[in-house]
């Protein structure tokens, strides 16, 4: 598994007339966080497109526990739970506040595509190479999936406090 953590501060622009971060911009927490890590291994997304190979997403979902606010200090936390398979990868995400609690969940779920064609591709060997040492051979076996939807209710009281 391959785990890796970014800082975001949240910037009064982000959020809504309530004072929480608009939903929206989880999306945009998600892609720095995801760009930063690939960064810390080595991979580059500019160089990656200028090879050819765009990463567009082909799911998301975002589970929302208790709001951002303005000037909090998040931890961006991506998870890489399974290894890429064929062409897609799946990236995990929580974010906490300063206080270590958590404040969201999600996922993205990226299919490597050839950028002139628009049809999947498989997963470059450079970046395969560079994941495959954060995965054992059981993490290998399995076939990639997101995670199940959460079976506990949203707590809507968590939004009060």
């Amino acid at each position: 598994m391959y785990s890796s953590d970014t800082h975001i501060r949240v910037r009064y622009a982000e959020t809504d007339q309530m004072g929480y971060v608009y939903h929206g911009n989880y999306a945009a927490y998600f892609e720095v966080c995801r760009t930063e890590a690939f960064r810390q291994l080595g991979i580059s997304y500019k160089d990656l497109e200028a090879d050819g190979v765009g990463m567009p997403v082909g799911e998301i979902r975002t589970r929302f526990r208790r709001p951002a606010r303005y000037d909090d200090l998040l931890t961006v936390r991506l998870l890489l739970r399974q290894p890429p398979e064929g062409s897609r990868i799946l990236f995990e995400y929580e974010i906490y506040n300063e206080a270590q609690v958590l404040l969201t969940e999600g996922h993205t779920l990226m299919v490597f595509v050839s950028m002139a064609s628009g049809r999947p591709v498989p997963i470059p060997a450079d970046i395969a190479a560079k994941l495959a040492p954060y995965f054992s051979d059981d993490e290998t076996a399995g076939p990639l999936t997101p995670p199940a939807a959460p079976t506990d209710p949203p707590a809507p009281a968590a939004f009060l406090s």
